[in-house]
């Protein structure tokens, strides 16, 4: 199991620039709303992107996805730490959570 991180340690974290949040739902779902400078990165695209997307394998790293039903986030985080990542957190609760809490999403296609 991944390590957590709470919506409070996630958005101080987001705040002070020292995460990077990656949305494992993609698509129509990254476009329609994802927290604040999130990028996409889908289970099935970690191995082709991941360098690309994530060249610092020391970063911290979050990912997320809908709430604590969907496991595209641990499968995501998982394979990142299988590819040598070393600071990977899992938002359990996910983006419904964010939002239930009033928290700022960002709408609009990956860009790259």
């Amino acid at each position: 199991m991944t390590t957590l991180i709470t919506r409070d340690e996630l958005s101080t974290a987001i705040e002070a620039g020292t995460v990077v949040v990656v949305d494992a739902l993609g698509g129509d779902y990254y476009a329609q709303q994802h927290l604040p400078g999130a990028i996409a990165l889908v289970e099935s695209e970690v191995a082709t992107r991941a360098a690309e997307l994530l060249p610092d394998r020391d970063a911290a790293i979050v990912t997320y996805c809908s709430n604590p039903a969907c496991g595209n986030s641990e499968a995501v985080a998982r394979r990142l730490i299988a590819l040598g990542y070393t600071d990977v957190r899992k938002y359990r609760e996910g983006i419904q959570d964010w939002t239930e809490a009033g928290l700022p999403v960002e709408t609009g296609a990956t860009v790259g």
